[in-house]
């Protein structure tokens, strides 16, 4: 059981940051990498988010040294998380193909030719893969009970919060009043309680 938890903090500690990095690169600069094409910018950006990746695992030891325990209570939770998450997943993977979850659209040569996606789960709420990325983590965390998975936790809020807005600005520029009236819409993570109000 230590050695699971150990080894699920330490993949979510490593794994996370390089993820949300790779974001922070593309969407903010998505006109130069589209100039550049799919290919090149693959090339380029996923050797140095594993050179991330492999450089936190350098500090493990430090990085790993506070251990909580396990929490029975906290596993439950974990487990209610991960199913959220996974329910989001699913809801999220009826319209995500893996192009569009490895950035095809932002990448491609005309950014007009994709669609505006507001169907399903986007129907509800604007960035569900978010939420189930944040609901994954959390999972990870309650049920390693890492200090550097806890405060990993911490980071994720901010960082998807000002990922959503940076990805939206992208949106914006690609789809222009369709997104704006989209986001007049739809909420950002919290769906609304009263259909009437989307």
């Amino acid at each position: 059981m230590d050695t699971a938890r150990y080894w699920l903090a330490l993949v979510l500690v490593v794994s996370i940051p390089p993820g949300f990095i790779y974001w922070f690169v593309i969407h903010p600069f998505a006109g130069f990498w589209r100039r550049l094409g799919p290919v090149k910018t693959h090339l380029i950006v996923a050797p140095a988010m594993i050179l991330v990746g492999f450089g936190i695992y350098q500090f493990r030891e430090p990085l790993m040294r506070v251990d909580f325990g396990f929490v029975p209570a906290f596993a439950v939770l974990a487990v209610l998380s991960y199913l959220f998450a996974a329910f989001l997943e699913l809801k999220c993977r009826r319209y995500l193909k893996l192009k569009i979850l490895m950035g095809g659209p932002e990448l491609a040569q005309d950014p007009s030719a994709g669609s505006l996606l507001s169907e399903g789960i986007y129907s509800r709420i604007r960035h569900p893969r978010y939420l189930s990325v944040f609901f994954g983590s959390l999972a990870v965390a309650l049920f390693a009970n890492y200090l550097a998975s806890w405060l990993l936790m911490v980071l994720l809020i901010p960082v998807i919060y000002v990922l959503a807005i940076i990805e939206e600005r992208e949106l914006l520029e690609r789809f222009g009043g369709d997104y704006r009236r989209y986001m007049e819409r739809v909420p950002r993570f919290v769906p609304r309680s009263r259909p009437g109000q989307e």
